[in-house]
């Protein structure tokens, strides 16, 4: 091993031992671990380390001396410069053990917790091609893959629409082919590019906050429907219609054809108006025989396929019996409270968007449903004894929340609610593990589902099932 006294060396021969936080892979030296990305565990590598910090080392990969059986070839050419699929370079039975791995050693070690009913992990039926949404971003500045002394850059085209390049918000690296989304999503990506750059349009400027084309957001549905919306910095009619126009011209299958004016210095446009230019304001995705409207702004499973078996675990986990209240928690736009609501008498969701709700109560009436109920608001300010007098004491309690996981009020009101049952969705085990630690005192772990919803990255979603002791 070299090593030299300044931050930066190089580790060698160093085994990967374990695939990681982050989508990183770990080796060990000594007495710290070292986080590199872009390799398998098996892998031998030498380890240009970039970051030192007490405990652990960060870096990257340099010249590998033993390629681990777990491998496989990438089948997407932009794999180790795109951040988007960390682990295709892994064989997916082996995802699928360290997302498993991942989940069991956090219930464990963070939340402490003995568990029960523990099954195995349920694979994604599709790991290409699986993603209802993406968003690309346009810029003037974009990353060279080819680089060398010898490029004029005075005659380089610099523009790019595609993705971050990780951990740098003002470079993005073109992309000619996803394999997250299904056509036509490639092809209108490199539609709209060709047409940019023909007719000479500006790409923004992330860091002078200048230039006309900014995102370009592609949704699709498993019935077949497709939206674009284009979003742009500056109300320029002329531009907007012409690349709006072609598309609709070369894409006639677009369902709901959108523009957004964003003069902000972020990317979020749920507060801004969206135009509609051509088509309907709106896709519909189906599930079960159940109808779910999506607007632009809409949230919407990533993963729709995979998002109906994770839907058919939390509703086996509440396991209802039709005279059950249910709360429905960070509800979002209602999915698993309408998927439930036949096997209730009531369900009750709450979510701090209240956008949400009102596409909740959307679809609540497109599926004649009459038994949910819908309320906006901050959870741990809404769910109090004056919410629970209004809407009664829930059975089953069922809880989705973000990565940040529940408000320590919210889980605390949980237990004062006392239901029978809590089913816990979660896309963050060690936030869950930590929450479920708190409802361990009323509570005890019946089942453990892992679900992989994300194919090739680190990313995981897991669901219990809690009983009242």
């Amino acid at each position: 091993m070299a090593r030299k006294k300044n931050k930066k060396f190089t580790l060698e021969k160093v085994e990967i031992i374990d695939a990681g936080a982050e989508g990183k892979s770990v080796g060990r030296v000594e007495d710290k671990v070292v986080f590199v990305p872009f390799v398998v565990p098996g892998d031998v590598v030498d380890i240009f380390v970039n970051r030192r910090r007490k405990s652990y080392f960060e870096g990257v990969a340099g010249k590998i001396h033993q390629y681990s059986d777990k491998r496989v070839e990438p089948r997407c050419e932009h794999f180790g410069v795109c951040g988007g699929c960390k682990w295709q370079n892994m064989d997916y039975k082996h995802q699928l053990f360290y997302k498993e791995k991942q989940v069991l050693e956090s219930l464990k070690r963070i939340g402490k917790l003995e568990l029960h009913g523990v099954r195995p992990i349920l694979a994604s039926r599709e790991i290409f091609f699986y993603r209802n949404k993406l968003e690309y971003t346009f810029l003037n500045r974009r990353w060279i893959t080819d680089f060398s002394r010898d490029l004029d850059f005075d005659s380089l085209n610099m523009n790019g629409l595609g993705f971050h390049i990780p951990g740098m918000h003002d470079r993005v690296l073109d992309i000619h082919n996803c394999y997250l989304q299904a056509d036509p999503s490639n092809d209108i990506r490199l539609a709209v590019k060709a047409y940019a750059d023909e007719h000479k349009l500006d790409y923004y400027d992330v860091k002078n906050w200048t230039g006309l084309l900014r995102n370009l957001l592609i949704r699709n549905t498993t019935t077949g429907q497709l939206m674009v919306i284009l979003v742009v910095r500056d109300n320029d009619q002329a531009a907007i219609s012409g690349i709006l126009d072609m598309l609709a011209e070369k894409f006639p299958a677009i369902t709901s054809l959108m523009y957004v004016i964003n003069g902000k210095t972020n990317d979020i446009i749920s507060d801004l108006e969206v135009h509609l230019y051509k088509g309907n304001p709106y896709i519909m995705e189906e599930m079960e025989g159940l109808k779910f409207k999506i607007g632009p702004v809409s949230f919407y499973q990533t993963n729709p396929k995979q998002a109906f078996e994770l839907y058919k675990v939390a509703r086996e986990f509440a396991d209802l019996k039709g005279d059950e209240l249910v709360y429905d928690l960070y509800t979002g736009t209602g999915t698993i409270a309408n998927f439930v609501a036949k096997q209730a008498k009531k369900v009750v969701g709450v979510e701090y968007v209240e956008a949400a709700i009102e596409d909740a109560y959307e679809n609540a009436r497109l599926n004649d449903i009459e038994n949910t109920a819908f309320y906006a608001g901050d959870l741990a300010k809404v769910l109090n004894e004056d919410f629970i007098e209004i809407n009664g004491r829930p059975d089953v309690v069922i809880t989705d929340p973000p990565r940040a996981g529940m408000h320590e009020n919210v889980v605390r009101q949980i237990l004062a609610m006392e239901p029978e049952k809590v089913v816990y969705v979660s896309c963050n085990p060690a936030t869950q593990a930590r929450d479920v630690a708190i409802l361990a005192e009323k509570y005890r772990v019946e089942a453990v589902q892992p679900v992989d919803m994300f194919p090739h990255t680190q990313h995981v979603e897991n669901v219990m099932k809690l009983v009242r002791k």
